[in-house]
């Protein structure tokens, strides 16, 4: 299955065979990256893994999870050389419909105090900071703190 939002940026749904790529783009964008397991346990839980695809470069991709009301948004990411173009709130808005389309009443994120471009990106897209889970992320130091944030889709 695939989903155009716009008229530049196809999506498709996450496959094993995206893997090498995926994982290429999290090891460029992520201090601390998602595994090729994490996603590939992530496609067989049936969590809603996508790709965003420009022609035919993968540009970004996201998993998100459901479950009791509420959608989990697990990992948004966009390709370095795909930063500052729209192409994380395209993402953000694509994943936001997808939970209103699975009848979620809201969709929660965390992210690290220190992304402030991704906090301003949230921000901007509607998102509240709700509140913190210490230690959540390891960090250069040891651990960061992750800011909770939510968007209420009712």
């Amino acid at each position: 299955m695939s989903a155009r939002i716009d008229n530049d940026t196809t999506y498709r749904r996450m496959a094993e065979r995206h893997l090498d790529e995926i994982v290429a783009i999290e090891r460029a964008v992520h201090v601390h990256p998602w595994s090729p397991g994490n996603f590939a346990d992530s496609i067989r839980a049936g969590y809603d893994c996508w790709v965003a695809y420009r022609d035919s470069a993968l540009v970004g991709y996201g998993v998100v999870m459901f479950g009791a009301g509420e959608a989990h948004l697990l990992n948004l990411s966009v390709a370095p050389d795909w930063q500052r173009q729209g192409i994380g709130a395209e993402l953000t808005r694509f994943f936001v419909k997808l939970a209103r389309d699975c009848s979620a009443d809201k969709i929660y994120l965390e992210v690290r105090p220190s992304n402030a471009a991704a906090r301003a990106l949230y921000l901007a897209e509607g998102f509240a900071e709700v509140g913190v889970r210490r230690d959540y992320y390891p960090s250069a130091g040891g651990r960061e703190d992750a800011v909770i944030m939510e968007l209420s889709l009712t």
